[in-house]
């Protein structure tokens, strides 16, 4: 179903509320304010909705329509994900549990990713891996949503600037418009932000980010979760072939199972793990052998 926010009588958001209480289903808000209404956006993805898009202006071009067409047909194929992998963990994960073992973390969302993310990050300390994340979405909702996961996780939350260091604890997320993240070639912590045209028909792009980390992929724990299509499929290879550690979500928990089954497929992916244990998985895999890192229940 597509469904607008400005809606007659009721807004969309206040329909999509007892939409998905009485009868979910597949939902995608179509709206002009999707441009600069960027909190009414997110607030839809965290109803439920599973993807927001800009309406089509007139003079649109056949590949915006194209693209929307598209998105509409797979997301026509998806299920709700149970209420159950939506929960808050019980206790947030205490710093002196993990143990960093100077590993970096990558992970890299489409369609669904917000929630994903949100999920994924409500379980790690607040001394978590450095980790850097490009999320498709349009460069007005970006700054928002690093706002809205900021205030919800333990860690630092922030968009990535150029030359910047990432640290210990903070999680930066690609600031698209016209920009790639890419990680510095000589500085596995430093981000560079690279004008460069779309990749896979996105920018920015999940294969961009992953690719720049091929220098140092014995560092690295990528992540490749939901969404459509086949970005960052081609990276997560390259950087099991050259040495990371890399994880696929699995298709149970996918709202489109469409850029980890291209990875799988292609080889990429060194293990299908669960939404529900994607935080776990990652931290194991940057920690100290005597980290005490235990998958946290859920409320």
């Amino acid at each position: 179903m597509t469904l607008d926010i400005e809606m007659p009588g009721m807004d969309g958001l206040q329909f999509l509320e007892r939409l998905m209480r009485s009868r979910p289903m597949p939902v995608v808000m179509v709206s002009s304010l999707t441009a600069k209404g960027s909190e009414a956006a997110l607030r839809a993805l965290s109803l439920g909705a599973l993807d927001c898009v800009e309406k089509p202006r007139f003079g649109a071009t056949q590949s915006t329509l194209a693209h929307l067409a598209e998105l509409l047909f797979e997301l026509s194929t998806s299920s709700i994900a149970p209420r159950r992998d939506r929960l808050r963990p019980k206790k947030v994960p205490q710093a002196d549990d993990f143990r960093w073992n100077g590993k970096t973390i990558l992970i890299g969302a489409s369609t669904g990713g917000v929630e994903a993310l949100e999920s994924v990050f409500s379980e790690f300390p607040e001394n978590c891996p450095p980790t850097m994340v490009t999320q498709h979405m349009p460069e007005n909702f970006l700054a928002s949503f690093a706002v809205r996961l900021n205030a919800a996780v333990v860690p630092r939350v922030r968009l990535a600037r150029d030359k910047m260091r990432v640290q210990q604890g903070e999680v930066v997320i690609a600031p698209g418009g016209h920009y790639h993240l890419h990680i510095d070639a000589d500085e596995p912590f430093q981000t560079n932000l690279v004008t460069a045209p779309k990749r896979s028909g996105h920018r920015p792009s999940v294969d961009e980010m992953f690719l720049s980390a091929v220098p140092h992929a014995s560092s690295i724990v990528a992540a490749l979760l939901t969404g459509m299509g086949r970005d960052g499929a081609e990276g997560l290879r390259s950087l099991r072939n050259a040495g990371a550690t890399t994880f696929g979500q699995d298709e149970n928990t996918c709202v489109v199972y469409g850029m980890p089954r291209v990875a799988a497929v292609m080889g990429g992916v060194q293990e299908a793990v669960p939404l529900p244990k994607i935080a776990t998985r990652l931290l194991r895999e940057t920690s100290k052998p005597d980290s005490r890192v235990r998958e946290v229940e859920r409320e």
